[in-house]
């Protein structure tokens, strides 16, 4: 189900907590809210549809790339930029990493690694800052 992108930032900042199979429903509603969302959103985390999870979507070309409770394992060839965010209004500077390694689980909550590189990375590692409460 497409839900409503959360602009609110004292929800924004409060912590996510690990997702568990219970989760199932939000992981398709993140599916189906960035879907919904493409032409101007590239990732989203759990918590911009409301639910404290640890859960993100990733575009990766024409899939959208579910990641339960994702940990950056390895990141090299560390970077300055600006990012905007569809939860916040403007752009905001960051350090980001040219390549990530990321451990996660997939939508059948089946372990899974992965490596990235370029803006596929920099979009995982936005969605993942979203647990923590810190905004960009």
């Amino acid at each position: 189900m497409v839900k409503q992108i959360v602009r609110d930032p004292m929800f924004l900042q409060q912590k996510s907590v690990p997702a568990t199979e219970a989760d199932k429903q939000v992981v398709q509603d993140l599916i189906d809210t960035l879907e919904a969302n493409r032409a101007r959103c590239v990732g989203m985390a759990a918590n911009m549809i409301g639910v404290k999870k640890q859960i993100i979507v990733v575009a990766i070309g024409p899939f959208s790339v579910p990641m339960i409770n994702p940990v950056i394992t390895k990141k090299t060839g560390k970077y300055e930029t600006e990012e905007g965010c569809l939860s916040l209004d403007g752009v905001r500077a960051c350090t980001r990493y040219k390549e990530i390694e990321v451990d996660y689980l997939d939508q059948n909550f089946r372990k899974q690694h992965g490596k990235y590189t370029d803006f596929t990375a920099q979009i995982i590692q936005h969605e993942i800052q979203h647990f923590s409460g810190e905004l960009i």
